[in-house]
């Protein structure tokens, strides 16, 4: 037996999850789990800023819209966690997740994925528009569809996956009735382009600092693989440069205003210095750095964006 296949056997004797004599929280939240709530939560304000930039003004359809897309974003959640439960328990880093750790079961998070994704959409139509319902869907279809398979068999899943990722915004503008207004496209495109690059030296750096648990779990995550090396940091340091200009179009199409702009460029320029010393040199410490500016950046220039749109416009 090789040392991939171990953990997969050990996690299959562990498949039958734990009798429901377990507490009713415990089993909340290993769902909750299943669910991404950080990642929803995040996802969950750039809809309201795409919302609030596209010239939404109704807080009822907002929280509408934000009801739909929180559940799916939890099916997203679940099923990615079906999808790759195998993979899942041959990392350190995903093993304790409710499925490889048995607590719960695979109908169980197939059943919650689909509920949650049907009720969400269905929700999305009716209460918001139909076409915010389609956008939701196809970010769902995207990542389990597409970029969870492709990460068994291609680095370029990465791109793949960035697409749903940066896709909220677009949602919170859609929900807004969106528009053909030259100013309202640019801004949502802007965002959808902050974010989308936005991923990448992020994901670079927790791609390289684990990389021998991608490797072992049969993950295609770095674009060369190892043992090739430098391709991770350039792929972080060419993405943070772009981010720069980018990050410039959202208060160029006019959803937002200048503070937006000179938060972008300053938490851009951080991104870019840690992603090109990361690029100069792969190694832990710039790997890290790389992804704590990346966790600086956005939450700096949505705090940015948020004030402008709730405060000062």
């Amino acid at each position: 037996m090789n040392a991939a296949s171990a953990p997969l056997s050990s996690a299959s004797t562990r498949s039958t999850p734990v009798a429901d004599s377990r507490p009713l929280t415990t089993r909340l939240a290993d769902y909750r789990t299943l669910a991404k709530p950080k990642i929803a939560a995040m996802a969950l304000v750039t809809v309201a800023l795409g919302y609030l930039a596209a010239g939404g003004s109704d807080p009822v359809t907002l929280l509408h819209a934000s009801i739909g897309i929180a559940l799916v974003a939890a099916a997203s959640g679940a099923l990615n966690q079906f999808a790759e439960r195998d993979t899942d328990a041959r990392m350190t880093r995903t093993a304790n997740r409710p499925l490889p750790a048995g607590r719960l079961s695979e109908t169980e998070a197939l059943v919650f994925g689909i509920v949650c994704g049907v009720a969400g959409a269905d929700y999305l139509a009716f209460t918001v528009n139909p076409f915010t319902a389609l956008l939701a869907l196809l970010t769902l279809a995207l990542y389990v569809g597409v970029y969870t398979p492709l990460k068994r068999s291609t680095a370029w899943s990465v791109v793949i996956g960035a697409v749903p990722g940066a896709l909220p915004p677009v949602l919170g503008w859609a929900a807004a009735g969106g528009g053909a207004e030259p100013g309202t496209w640019l801004t949502a495109a802007g965002l959808f382009g902050i974010l989308f690059l936005w991923q990448f030296p992020h994901f670079m750096a927790i791609a390289w600092l684990n990389r021998e648990q991608y490797k072992q779990a049969g993950l295609h995550m770095l674009p060369g693989q190892i043992p090739r090396v430098g391709w991770a940091g350039k792929a972080a340091a060419l993405t943070a440069l772009a981010l720069l200009p980018v990050g410039l179009l959202p208060t160029v199409g006019g959803g937002v205003g200048l503070w937006t702009a000179v938060t972008a460029t300053l938490a851009g320029a951080i991104y870019l210095y840690y992603s090109v010393r990361f690029a100069q040199q792969e190694t832990r410490p710039t790997a890290r750095a790389v992804l704590f500016a990346s966790l600086g950046y956005l939450p700096a220039l949505l705090l940015a964006a948020a004030i402008e749109l709730l405060v000062i416009r």
